[in-house]
């Protein structure tokens, strides 16, 4: 009876192990193959090299945006949201909501992103307005992805739950194989290799 037991309870822990296994890596598996690559492309950047595209553009702010300009005393902080929506009419660049360096003779909003970058600065003297934007191409955004650059609050959250789906898949893997371990020799062996390889580049050939 009690071996019944136990081989029941084996059957059950194997089909959750199996369960979660299966829904982990389909969580996981376009994310892990994502990283991969970029993995590749990050450790051969100076093989992927790309030409930036610079885009240039100048606009005026309007009397009354530049009204507001002035009267709006601040060394930190957006810009004030009128003053915004005519950045974006003047240059067609949303600024809204991006923190400005403050400064007498310039108030700049720089403007980093995956795969590029960019600022609008605005001379409050006159209200011109000098932008520019650098775009490094497809390959620069998913290295950028990979890093997670200045890819705001909901890329972080996806890289923490991909993360948390990747422990459930190795750890459920890990069981799995203790399980099928007693029918494939190799298994230990091969996590061992696993583990020391890497251990052993650390050691002796990484500087």
């Amino acid at each position: 009876m009690s071996k019944k037991k136990n081989g029941a309870a084996k059957q059950w822990w194997q089909r959750q192990f199996h369960t979660w296994h299966w829904i982990s890596a389909a969580i996981s598996l376009i994310g892990m193959l994502f990283f991969a690559i970029t993995g590749i492309t990050l450790n051969h950047a100076g093989a992927f090299a790309a030409q930036p595209v610079v885009v240039d553009r100048n606009g005026q702010l309007s009397a009354g945006a530049l009204v507001l300009l002035r009267a709006h005393h601040a060394t930190t902080g957006p810009l004030p949201a009128p003053v915004a929506s005519a950045v974006e009419q003047a240059v067609h660049i949303d600024v809204s909501g991006r923190d400005a360096e403050w400064a007498e003779d310039a108030i700049t909003v720089n403007l980093p992103r995956p795969g590029g970058d960019g600022f609008v600065s605005i001379n409050p003297a006159d209200g011109a307005i000098t932008a520019e934007m650098t775009d490094r191409g497809l390959l620069s955004l998913a290295n950028d992805l990979h890093k997670g650059r200045n890819a705001g609050g909901p890329w972080v959250w996806f890289l923490d739950i991909f993360a948390v789906a990747c422990v459930v898949f190795t750890l459920t893997g890990l069981l799995l194989l203790h399980l099928h371990s007693k029918r494939r020799r190799s298994t230990w062996p091969l996590v061992g290799l696993g583990l020391i390889a890497p251990l052993l580049l650390i050691h002796f050939l990484v500087p």
